[in-house]
């Protein structure tokens, strides 16, 4: 098969189907008829001997094929795009734009109200979206510019993408100001193990950072409470006994007793990340500019 038998026009349908897994939703994302998008299909199947989709009850599963190309196809998508708008400057003060980031809620507590800050001084036609996508589908997400950036740790084998460090947080235990512990100077670690804890976590299961610092050690603490999101723990904490092991720059944002920690425990590290495609965009590089600059 030789690349010239084939409409370069039916690629961006492919990546449409592969990102929505729906072909009516691949036609309202590309603003043409569902028939429209069905027949491309067709198209391709026929051009590239390949199923490329396979319909099952959950939407349209991609075969190997289809995974092994797509991503140098969105690659090769978000470089057109941004090689044809590349000669536009961007200007941030005119500019009507929505910038979609993946972050957890913890991130979005410490990044948005600065961020939404300065936007609204230097870009007030810039919106923001903020939602969390899994670790592994980040990637395929930036890839396709379903998302701008991310906020979140080091991607080491994410060789697709570009990463820069905001920032480093070390860990403390939070106790409400009026604990039975609130008057002591430091935390031992028996004090630690003695308290009741809550856990963050979106997984069902699964030990967190400081259960696995423990586990080397051959300690175990007591988890009381478990729950999905940062923003909850530390008002439980306020109103109970139980403990909170939370990045130091939450931490000081309630009137908390907060010990270091008496075991070593790996800090934080928080890295905007995005595909290395958008490295030029105008838009992108500006936008990557003012998160590294507020937050840097």
């Amino acid at each position: 098969m030789q690349l010239q038998q084939i409409d370069m026009n039916l690629f961006p349908v492919l990546d449409a189907i592969y990102n929505t897994r729906n072909l009516t939703r691949a036609a309202e994302r590309l603003h043409i008829t569902q028939p429209a998008v069905s027949n491309a299909l067709a198209r391709l199947r026929r051009a590239m001997d390949d199923q490329l989709f396979i319909r099952t009850p959950n939407g349209m599963s991609p075969t190997p094929l289809t995974e092994g190309i797509m991503p140098k196809v969105q690659q090769a998508l978000a470089l057109l795009g941004s090689s044809v708008t590349e000669h536009h400057r961007f200007e941030p003060a005119s500019a009507q734009k929505t910038l979609r980031v993946s972050m957890n809620d913890m991130a979005e507590t410490l990044v948005l109200p600065r961020l939404l800050e300065h936007l609204q001084q230097v870009a007030p036609g810039i919106s923001v979206e903020s939602y969390y996508v899994p670790r592994d589908q980040l990637v395929k997400e930036l890839a396709a510019n379903s998302l701008d950036f991310a906020l979140d740790v080091p991607m080491v084998s994410a060789t697709q993408l570009n990463q820069h460090r905001l920032s480093a947080d070390r860990y403390q235990c939070m106790l409400r100001p009026d604990h039975p512990l609130a008057g002591e100077t430091s935390l031992t670690l028996e004090q630690y193990l003695e308290l009741e804890h809550i856990h963050v976590s979106s997984r069902r299961s699964g030990p967190g950072i400081a259960d696995m610092a423990l586990n080397k050690l051959g300690r175990r603490r007591k988890v009381k409470l478990r729950v999905q999101h940062y923003r909850v723990a530390p008002l439980v904490v306020l109103k109970t006994d139980l403990a909170l092991t939370v990045p130091v720059s939450l931490a000081r944002q309630y009137p908390a007793k907060c010990f270091e920690l008496p075991f070593q425990i790996p800090q934080m590290d928080w890295h905007l990340l995005w595909h290395r495609s958008q490295d030029e965009e105008g838009a992108n590089r500006w936008l990557r500019e003012q998160v590294l600059n507020l937050f840097g």
